[in-house]
């Protein structure tokens, strides 16, 4: 049971942070970002937010700098939209899965020479 309520307050959260930095956070810092997911701790006093950005380093750095300036003000967003005695402190990380996967599929797409496997 305990499972099943950390999994909706993690995508509650991931729903909040990601319209947040769409639609609130006007740092021109910030990118095209994806939140993947979000990780809370045992205790809820920690959600790790897991953020996918596009664009080479300088830009990936950028926007985590202009996220984690702005990490105050979306803390202060889901707070007033998720309603738990305890907020839990959000941390940014940025997730580059997705860019291992692309790159992966490319390997997979030169060892194969045909194509059609």
């Amino acid at each position: 049971m305990a499972s099943y309520r950390r999994e909706k307050l993690e995508e509650l959260i991931r729903r909040v942070v990601a319209e947040s930095l769409l639609k609130e956070v006007k740092d021109p810092r910030i990118g095209f970002v994806t939140v993947t997911r979000v990780s809370l701790s045992k205790d809820y006093g920690t959600a790790d937010v897991y953020v996918s950005v596009i664009g080479d380093e300088s830009e990936k750095k950028l926007t985590m700098a202009g996220i984690n300036s702005a990490r105050s003000f979306i803390q202060h967003i889901v707070g007033s939209e998720v309603r738990l005695r305890i907020m839990p402190r959000i941390v940014f990380h940025l997730d580059t899965s997705i860019e291992e996967g692309v790159n992966l599929v490319g390997l997979i797409d030169s060892a194969n020479p045909r194509g059609d496997e």
